[in-house]
């Protein structure tokens, strides 16, 4: 029996339900790697919740055509993420790529997988415990090529809730281990993030 195509006019809602959805449920899974972080930090499980690290989730989407000539251009440049955490899903062409060691490794898709990055804000607040990675991703011949990316990030745009600053978390200070980064608040840090046009990390900004 021959499958009946989507109808045009109610595409965009049902991929809007579909998009709101899948956001929720990466909201809700992305409470534990924040638990579990803490834990790790050795901090109360809820610290990272407390902090409002997983409060605002944005998703977006990426499709990157077939490119004839892959070896003359890139998907995505190298960048970081501006955010606390990114929780991502890619299909299974590939083309993920982090730099490791001043060197670029690929990210092999795993079926049913999730890939999930560190962002800049969550380096900042750990004083550099966790670290944010540059990340790119290179075109193909193939294709398309999809991926979804889920953005943990700071509330500031939706609630004008722009003054909070951020910094390293007192309970992981001592005089062993001393800031090494000054507070800023989101849009402080934003505008320089993005005052560069690199989409590299602006933590150097910060560094004491």
């Amino acid at each position: 029996m021959d499958s009946i195509p989507p109808d045009p006019e109610t595409l965009p809602a049902v991929c809007r339900e579909i998009a709101m959805g899948y956001s929720k449920q990466v909201h809700r899974l992305g409470i534990t790697p924040f638990e579990l972080l803490s834990v790790g930090l050795g901090l109360d499980p809820n610290h990272l919740e407390e902090m409002e690290c997983p409060e605002r989730l944005s998703l977006l989407g990426h499709y990157y055509p077939p490119c004839p000539e892959p070896e003359l251009t890139l998907g995505i440049r190298s960048h970081s993420d501006a955010d606390f955490m990114t929780v991502r899903l890619q299909d299974q062409l590939g083309g993920l790529q982090v730099c490791h060691e001043n060197q670029w490794v690929d990210v092999p898709p795993i079926p049913g997988a999730l890939i999930v990055n560190v962002g800049d804000f969550l380096q900042l607040l750990t004083n550099d415990k966790l670290k944010s990675v540059n990340h790119r991703v290179i075109a193909k011949q193939a294709g398309p090529r999809i991926s979804v990316a889920c953005f943990f990030r700071t509330k500031h745009v939706d609630t004008g809730n722009n003054l909070r600053c951020y910094g390293p978390i007192q309970e992981l200070l001592s005089e062993e281990n001393p800031p090494v980064y000054k507070e800023t608040t989101a849009e402080d840090y934003l505008k320089h993030y993005y005052s560069k046009g690199s989409g590299t990390s602006s933590l150097l900004h910060l560094k004491l």
